[in-house]
């Protein structure tokens, strides 16, 4: 059975979104919709669910503009609030799955979401109906593939600054973000892709984020069929900078949606 998959990028932007609270440059004021930028997020929807990776703080909006109802699992690559502060949303999802939201995320995620969200994991919690509390459950991952909805995932360590991540591949796709370093035995894991998606937060270097011109580099060491940019900040016009790319790398966009 050929499984169809399809991805959707729920958000593109950087940890402050664009456009940026307080800053009138073109790229915050521009009318371009592929300038506007909700917290970095995408769902991967196959034949037997949909798989969010990270809960960013505008998940409700992320989720509701790409029509989705319903999310069966959800996969965090790290603790940062713009890649876990929109858990709450899930909150009306364990009525409609019937159980609690199966959260794969390493113990050091866990350990940060039961701090910054400790109301929904509390004794009281247990006893609540679904819908006033976040009905959840965790399931621990490391560096070992691991399997949701039938999906073979494997989890790609990476460096961001002094943070641990974790990128994903699903089949020839990989969805790598907030890295600024790939060790040697992660780029074996993301050898060849068809489709690579990865961190390019400006054009200046920064110590925790690839650059456009690292990005690059990565990519050209990978060659994947195609390749897309995301966790842009207000740096980056959409259209500028897609004019100067090489024919197999394009800008993520919110929104945007391809099989694979």
């Amino acid at each position: 059975m050929i499984c169809m998959r399809m991805l959707t990028f729920l958000g593109t932007g950087t940890s402050v979104g664009v456009p940026m609270i307080g800053c009138s440059c073109p790229v915050c004021t521009s009318p371009d919709p592929r300038n506007q930028r909700f917290r970095c997020s995408v769902l991967i929807h196959t034949d037997y669910g949909n798989i969010l990776i990270d809960t960013t703080p505008e998940l409700r909006l992320q989720l509701l503009r790409a029509k989705v109802s319903i999310v069966h699992a959800v996969l965090f690559t790290h603790a940062h609030a713009d890649h876990m502060y929109g858990l709450d949303d899930l909150r009306p999802i364990p009525k409609l799955l019937g159980g609690p939201v199966p959260l794969f995320c390493t113990t050091e995620v866990e350990r940060k979401l039961r701090q910054a969200f400790a109301y929904a994991f509390s004794a009281e919690a247990e006893t609540l109906p679904s819908g006033y509390l976040p009905k959840l459950v965790f399931r621990n991952i490391a560096s070992e593939p691991f399997t949701v909805l039938d999906e073979r995932i494997t989890p790609i360590p990476l460096e961001h600054a002094h943070f641990n991540v974790l990128g994903f591949r699903i089949g020839d796709l990989a969805y790598c973000t907030d890295v600024n370093k790939i060790s040697r035995e992660s780029m074996s894991r993301l050898e060849g892709l068809d489709i690579l998606i990865l961190d390019a937060l400006r054009f200046k270097p920064h110590p925790a984020h690839f650059c456009v011109d690292e990005a690059l580099d990565v990519i050209a060491q990978l060659r994947p069929a195609k390749a897309y940019l995301t966790h842009m900040s207000h740096d980056i016009d959409h259209e500028t900078l897609s004019r100067t790319l090489p024919p197999n790398v394009g800008l993520a966009y919110d929104g945007l949606c391809f099989p694979f």
